[in-house]
């Protein structure tokens, strides 16, 4: 965890002074390594699509991924992330590592990552914001619409505007 919010912190004191291309690039490995993004559509689609997911799939979600941490982390003001020393335990040999973005003039914002085993040690599969809002949740709300108006091709589609929209430019 410690590497995603270094790098995260890394984004924010760039700001608006580093473009957003740079940025994501410096974003993009950490993520990839960090996360498990396979595992995070899977669990963000219906399980009937599932079987589909192909690298195409999996780099429109990692475009969609990296584009929200970095339109997301665009600033610094003297923030600061903590990992917290509590795991907890939850189904299917998850764990879930509390971190809480730590800011100069208000309440820190928890950010609680939902990790699980894969073949290359623990990766995230979720983000809980303020302990409740799931980034998954979110997602499995936004992509069957997607999906039910023209598949995959509308699903990968809707992840690529999204990411262009997301990194300031004109879609």
């Amino acid at each position: 965890m410690q590497r995603l919010n270094n790098a995260l912190l890394a984004a924010m004191k760039w700001g608006g002074s580093t473009g957003f291309d740079k940025r994501y690039r410096a974003l993009e490995p950490v993520i990839d390594r960090v996360f498990d993004l396979g595992a995070v559509q899977e669990a963000s689609i219906e399980l009937s699509w599932v079987p589909m997911l192909n690298a195409q799939k999996i780099e429109s979600a990692t475009r969609y991924t990296v584009s929200s941490c970095v339109s997301n982390f665009d600033s610094y003001d003297g923030q600061k992330f903590e990992v917290l020393p509590t795991v907890r335990r939850v189904g299917n040999g998850g764990v879930i590592a509390q971190t809480q973005l730590v800011r100069t003039d208000r309440s820190p914002v928890k950010l609680d990552y939902v990790m699980r085993q894969g073949r290359t040690g623990r990766h995230v599969v979720d983000v809980l914001t303020d302990s409740s809002i799931s980034r998954v949740a979110v997602a499995r709300s936004n992509f069957p619409a997607l999906l039910a108006r023209g598949g995959e091709p509308a699903l990968a589609a809707g992840l690529k505007g999204e990411a262009v929209i997301l990194s300031g430019r004109a879609a």
